[in-house]
């Protein structure tokens, strides 16, 4: 462990993050909202404290150890979170708890989009525009965009990337450099953001909704200037350009890397090659029909356009752990809302903005389930797990399952602490399983904010968020006494 080199890092960190406050000031001052002094206080904190911690060990520059990288993803997410919260804290429209800022912060930056604010149309612009900011900054991932910038000041970022990076194969690189992975990465982030923005334009949004939207849409956040989220455009068109983009953003950034670096063409080729890709669609396709005919058969909607508008948009929207919506499909019939719940259980592709365990991780727990069975027919068979007809190395099927046992253990024993609060179970479960997946919205009490639940529960779903938000093992290695010993 190198305490002063993670001290340094961690306060360059602080000190980049103080200038996200200043675009919402921008906002504040062109709508004229009276929303600026937080802003303005929070950078002042925030750079100031930063350069406090990185001034006396401004001159120590050594590589990072992995160890040291995973003690500045964490230190920094949770610093992040509290430093998020303070313009919430210190605003008066809403006027908020420092337990109630922390969680809108660390839901903005985790992606997660539960909230514990209504009356989001009464916001200040500069407010709207804070919470969609944050999203957009979590959605990649900023020590991603850090790693793309520590290198010119003496810092390598290998080891933050694989501590940031979602997914159980942290080493494949799109290009040979990090620096230049990453950035790779933000222009296609940068990109897919820019259309979404334009196509929300020209569907009628105004130009704050549009970019605000476009925000949340690319980082699969799901926060909104309304209440009523997209249902409150009332329009098909605005919806169909939202499930594009939340299909896009919920797909490995590598492919879409791959479909668009031919010189000479556009590919659609890694997509139809890729094993992960074509689980994806295939399970948000069945979820989509089973949806909808399910609100057919129970006569939920009025009519056939009415109930394929809705059922296709929630499977979407869930599925990938974006959370927007456009009815209250909480209170839909049968068990609808706990299949949408369940399938935010998978959510998107590694390497992309989703939350959830990953399609890959689904995937192979499934082939490796097949392998069992088959060892039961042939016990002296060798077989191995395949995916896109590539065996996968034992540590790597090792580590999903891993995985998914600490991701079990700790949802239960979570799930077990907020029932302990006083939470009744439809609410604990879902609550828990929305903020595990990074989704936002879930049944219960919470399928419309989280306000009214109590303020141990809103800090354990917290912490909820940034286990999800960083896969488990990034945060809970933490916990292990052999991360401490020399």
């Amino acid at each position: 462990m190198q305490p002063h080199v993670i001290q340094r890092i961690l306060g360059l960190l602080l000190m980049i993050f103080s200038l996200t406050m200043v675009p919402p000031a921008i906002v504040s001052l062109l709508y004229q909202d009276g929303a600026i002094l937080p802003f303005i206080l929070s950078f002042a904190i925030i750079i100031v404290t930063g350069f406090i911690i990185w001034k006396p060990v401004r001159g120590i520059k050594k590589e990072l150890r992995i160890r040291d990288g995973f003690l500045v993803v964490v230190l920094f997410w949770a610093v992040l979170g509290i430093s998020g919260a303070l313009p919430f804290i210190f605003g008066t429209t809403p006027h908020m708890s420092v337990i109630d800022a922390l969680f809108e912060s660390l839901s903005g930056l985790t992606t997660t989009g539960a909230t514990v604010i209504t009356g989001i149309d009464a916001l200040p612009q500069s407010i709207l525009y804070y919470r969609q900011q944050l999203q957009w900054l979590g959605g990649m991932g900023i020590i991603v965009l850090a790693v793309a910038i520590l290198p010119m000041l003496g810092i390598g970022g290998m080891q933050l990337y694989r501590a940031e990076t979602p997914g159980p194969i942290k080493d494949n690189k799109l290009t040979p450099r990090i620096t230049e992975t990453a950035k790779a990465l933000w222009y296609i982030y940068l990109g897919l953001t820019i259309a979404c923005g334009v196509a929300y334009w020209l569907a009628g949004m105004t130009p704050f909704d549009a970019l605000a939207h476009s925000f949340s849409t690319v980082a699969i956040g799901g926060f909104s200037t309304h209440d009523a989220s997209i249902g409150w455009f009332n329009s098909p068109l605005i919806e169909s350009i939202a499930i594009l983009f939340m299909l896009l953003s919920g797909v490995n950034f590598s492919l879409h890397y791959l479909a668009v670096s031919r010189i000479s063409r556009i590919t659609v080729r890694p997509y139809l090659q890729d094993s992960e890709f074509r689980t994806y669609i295939g399970i948000l396709a069945t979820v989509t029909v089973i949806t909808v005919v399910t609100l057919m058969i129970t006569g939920t909607f009025g009519s056939f356009g009415e109930t394929l508008r809705h059922g296709i948009f929630q499977a979407v929207s869930i599925g990938t752990t974006t959370g927007f919506s456009t009815t209250t499909y909480f209170n839909w019939p049968s068990f609808l809302p706990l299949l949408l719940l369940f399938t935010s259980f998978v959510g998107g592709c590694a390497g992309s903005t989703g939350g959830g365990m990953k399609v890959i991780r689904f995937l192979m727990l499934f082939r490796q389930g097949m392998r069992e069975i088959a060892r039961l027919i042939h016990p002296n068979a060798q077989i191995s797990v395949k995916i896109g007809n590539k065996p996968l190395p034992e540590k790597v099927i090792s580590a999903v399952w891993g995985f998914f046992s600490l991701y079990v253990a700790s949802f239960t024993i979570m799930l077990i602490l907020l029932m302990a609060t006083g939470l009744d179970q439809v609410t604990a479960f879902s609550a828990l399983a929305a903020c595990m997946n990074n989704l936002g919205p879930g049944l219960g009490e919470v399928g419309a904010h989280y306000g009214t639940i109590n303020d141990p529960a809103k800090a354990i779903l917290s912490f909820a968020m940034l286990v999800g938000r960083l896969e488990v093992f990034s945060i809970l290695v933490l916990f292990s006494p052999a991360f401490w010993k020399k």
